[in-house]
């Protein structure tokens, strides 16, 4: 699963989509996963890298992990045909 090429994310957090002209805004956690997105992490590396940097046990930051992914696949910014 890969962010769209054309979507421009700044290190304030600061999402922004040409194709449609939407922007967003997310949180330090939020960025962290679209960096490990763009590293082509998988779902499993993402969690346990994000459950040894924060105080969250693993079931609670999946719910966390696919929620957010359901947010970026809602506003297409998720190139699906990338997808394991």
């Amino acid at each position: 699963m890969q962010i769209r090429k054309n979507i421009a994310i700044s290190e304030t957090g600061f999402v922004f989509n040409p194709t449609t002209g939407d922007s967003y805004s997310i949180n330090q956690v939020g960025r962290e996963i679209l960096g490990y997105l763009a590293a082509n992490k998988s779902p499993e590396e993402i969690t346990s890298l994000m459950t040894t940097d924060y105080d969250i046990d693993p079931a609670s930051f999946e719910k966390y992990y696919f929620d957010f992914i359901s947010m970026l696949r809602q506003f297409e910014l998720l190139d699906e045909a990338h997808e394991d």
